[in-house]
């Protein structure tokens, strides 16, 4: 029985060895991108001339938002135009860029618009037209430069590995520039300078790479990408974590742990199952012994 129950208790462990090495070493946090509440629409410049337009509705609430996305010099024209079944009628009109008021360049029974020639970041932010009346409503148009994406806002890599970062945007930049950020400061990354540590790749006119070479803990940090357009700069951070090339071992080694306690305890019981048995066979034995040799003992004194 107690070689049965060590054989069962030893397939059993076999069995929660193998699922626990069937999960894999865990994978690290998802990046976790915040979600934004974003405008209702987007336009992207592609031309000298650009048109956009928020139709109004008949009621007040949550001003209509537009972005319009600008890499290049070019003209704008904005209108904000009221939906023909509002009952705001004659409604006073006020355009504003930021706080300040600025006049509309033209108008028509129930549209209202301004023409920009916007040649230089001066000119970029946001426009708002605003609709008094019996109530008010209004509209609201960002211009911006093009966002710059990436694959997540940080990226996970060992001692000793490489890392890759990447920066994507939607339209071309004149040039692209990486920085280090410590503390407050923007350290630039020369890689001409620097070319056992860094690489940048310029995989294409809208795309770039920074690949970090021999990476250490103190290479772990935020890093900047930046974007330079004709209308303005856009930048992105993205974090870089390194770990320890141990870490991965870590959930093994610490199965590999439990099945050592596992398997010293069950060897520990069995030796001590065996040596319980053996003394317990054995005190029948001399006390049969011992009855034996005293009724030997007294034939003999009788016979005498």
């Amino acid at each position: 029985m107690p070689a049965t129950f060590s054989r069962r208790r030893l397939e059993w462990l076999l069995l929660l060895l193998c699922i626990s090495l069937s999960g894999g070493s865990p994978t690290g946090p998802d990046p976790t991108t915040q979600d934004l509440k974003q405008p209702s629409k987007e336009t992207m410049s592609n031309g000298s001339f650009v048109q956009s337009e928020i139709l109004l509705p008949g009621a007040s609430g949550t001003p209509l938002e537009r972005i319009i996305t600008l890499a290049n010099a070019t003209t704008v024209e904005l209108s904000c135009k009221l939906d023909t079944n509002s009952h705001l009628k004659s409604p006073q009109v006020t355009w504003k860029r930021g706080n300040e008021t600025i006049s509309h360049t033209s108008k028509t029974e129930s549209s209202w618009s301004i023409r920009l020639a916007v040649v230089d970041n001066s000119k970029m932010g946001s426009y708002s037209c605003i609709l008094k009346g019996e109530e008010e409503i209004s509209g609201v148009f960002h211009l911006q430069v093009p966002k710059i994406e990436a694959r997540g806002k940080f990226v996970i890599s060992y001692e000793r590995d490489a890392a890759v970062l990447l920066c994507k945007s939607g339209a071309t930049p004149m040039a692209w520039t990486w920085y280090m950020i410590s503390g407050s400061k923007q350290i630039v990354i020369n890689a001409s300078l620097q070319a056992d540590k860094y690489l940048i790749d310029r995989v294409s006119a809208n795309v770039t790479h920074l690949r970090i070479l021999k990476i250490t803990k103190e290479d772990a940090g935020v890093y900047c990408c930046e974007a330079t357009f004709e209308l303005g700069k856009a930048t992105l951070e993205i974090e870089l974590k390194v770990l320890s090339i141990m870490a991965p071992l870590k959930p093994f080694l610490a199965v590999v742990a439990e099945v050592v306690i596992l398997l010293t305890t069950i060897i520990l019981y069995e030796v001590y199952s065996k040596r319980k048995e053996k003394c317990t066979g054995e005190k029948p034995f001399n006390q049969i012994e011992q009855l034996e040799s005293g009724e030997s003992s007294s034939s003999t004194h009788g016979k005498i």
